[in-house]
């Protein structure tokens, strides 16, 4: 046996693992689901309800909302957190995070066009409504004009106008996009 030249002798147990994580791996790995814990903590209860998660990790993080942050139980409810997550699989719950996120973004989004349109509406009157009836043939052309009527109505005698939300809510209802 020659020892020298024995390479055997010197290899690492794990040089032939594909599976092996350094302890450096490791510390990451949990840092990223404490991470992702932490981001689902800041998600209301209603974004988690949608979210379908596992019922440990849903009570975990429902435990961390009742927790004051910047405390030393809410940190240690993190790193647990991490822990119950290192046994999911992370990647549905990125999914459906980014799903409720995303969700809530287009919605803003939505919710800014009509508002944009109702503006249009009010201030350029029948023309406008003409061109919506147009794009949108689907629209009733009676109700609208008097939901704009009512408006400029109401908004001239000031405050908020209780037509202008029904306006806006009866564009998002009727326009499909």
């Amino acid at each position: 046996m020659n020892i020298v030249g024995d390479s055997e002798h010197f290899k690492q147990p794990y040089d032939n693992d594909d599976d092996y994580i350094s302890r450096t791996g490791v510390k990451r790995e949990s840092e990223a689901f404490q991470e992702l814990g932490k981001q689902l903590v800041s998600l209301s209860k209603s974004q988690l309800a949608k979210m379908d998660l596992e019922e440990r990790v849903l009570d975990c993080v429902l435990a961390a909302k009742s927790i004051k942050t910047n405390t030393e139980a809410y940190r240690r409810q993190l790193q647990y957190i991490g822990k119950v997550m290192r046994s999911v699989d992370p990647e549905p719950i990125r999914l459906a995070m980014d799903k409720v996120l995303n969700k809530n973004n287009n919605e803003a989004a939505q919710l800014q066009i009509f508002d944009k349109l109702k503006e249009r509406l009010l201030t350029e009157g029948d023309s406008e409504v003409q061109a919506l009836l147009e794009a949108h043939p689907q629209l009733d052309r009676q109700k609208l004009r008097q939901l704009v009527r009512q408006s400029n109505k109401e908004l001239a005698k000031g405050g908020e106008s209780k037509s202008a939300k029904e306006l806006v809510k009866y564009l998002r209802t009727e326009i499909q996009e």
